[in-house]
């Protein structure tokens, strides 16, 4: 039996696109998780909501050539499978596991003193975040946690660059004086 160049052309295709998803699984799992997380509040949900973007692009495999910016494609996919998933639920926490992302954020290099306090400021931020209106809260939290652009985050949440801007200058301002009324009244 006799081995064709189109054959051997198609393995070596396949291969490639094989090798290019492990890429980027390796390099945006956890920046898809955060996404998932953000929104889900539930580690296995957000594990559950990467893993089924993952698949999606395994079946779509054939135009992973086409897409511009692999980033802000997978970050629309999993955005797009957590809010379906909360839409379905019908159902939002009112309550944030903070200990639990705190836990999970990596801090090297500091005293046990300067862990400690570190861990509660981040753990003001993130609750003056939760206070946050819903679309200022995905502005903001695309914005600085997953540091995409105005035109990237458009293109996420399916809105124009100008919502983005006045959006994020909305959260920025909440979250300003979220975060002095928080300490002022210490």
């Amino acid at each position: 039996m006799e081995i064709t160049d189109s054959a051997i052309n198609e393995e070596a295709r396949r291969r490639a696109v094989d090798d290019a998803l492990a890429g980027l699984v390796d390099q945006y799992a956890s920046s898809l998780y955060r996404v998932a997380y953000s929104v889900l509040r539930n580690p296995a949900d957000a594990e559950d909501a990467v893993q089924e973007a993952f698949l999606r692009v395994l079946r779509h495999r054939d135009s992973l050539g086409e897409v511009r910016d692999h980033r802000v494609w997978l970050i629309r996919i999993v955005w797009n499978i957590v809010l379906d998933r909360k839409r379905r639920a019908k159902t939002r926490p009112e309550t944030d596991d903070v200990a639990e992302l705190a836990r999970v954020l990596p801090s090297t290099g500091l005293s046990a003193e300067e862990v400690a306090a570190a861990a509660q400021h981040h753990a003001q931020v993130l609750a003056c975040v939760e206070q946050l209106p819903v679309k200022e809260r995905e502005v903001l939290m695309l914005s600085a946690f997953e540091e995409l652009s105005s035109v990237e985050i458009a293109t996420v949440l399916g809105i124009t660059e100008s919502s983005v801007r006045s959006r994020l200058f909305r959260a920025r301002n909440l979250m300003a004086d979220l975060l002095d009324h928080d300490r002022s009244s210490r």
